[in-house]
């Protein structure tokens, strides 16, 4: 039996394909991964993952690498007439503190067009 995916865990499946081709031009895609703080949870494997470090709004996309000034890239992805949610607010908050780029994106093409445009921006030097 096939599971039953939303549109935005479709969306996000199709992102990370581009990016296994993409990865031809821009390396450093290599890097980019999924948070999956997302999903429903039995009270102790939910509770488990609390003691693990899983925190609630953590965005679900990271590239955690510096370019245009900024040390990494958190997306969010949504779909729909979905909101982000306040914990999701308050982390792309946090992080965009943190000298990072942050973006809210509702389809894979935006999240695409967010990740290439960063990645065109010159390196940022950390050390």
């Amino acid at each position: 039996m096939k599971p039953n995916l939303s549109s935005e865990d479709n969306e996000q499946m199709l992102l990370f394909q581009w990016a296994a081709v993409a990865v031809n031009y821009y390396p450093e895609l290599e890097l980019m991964y999924h948070v999956p703080n997302e999903g429903k949870r039995s009270t102790v494997t939910g509770s488990r993952f609390k003691q693990m470090g899983l925190k609630p709004g953590v965005p679900d996309i990271v590239l955690p690498v510096a370019h245009g000034g900024y040390t990494g890239l958190y997306i969010e992805m949504k779909y729909g007439k979905n909101k982000v949610t306040e914990n999701q607010s308050r982390w792309l908050d946090m992080l965009k503190r943190e000298g990072n780029k942050t973006a809210v994106c509702y389809n894979f093409e935006e999240a695409k067009e967010v990740i290439t445009e960063y990645l065109k921006a010159d390196r940022t030097m950390i050390f």
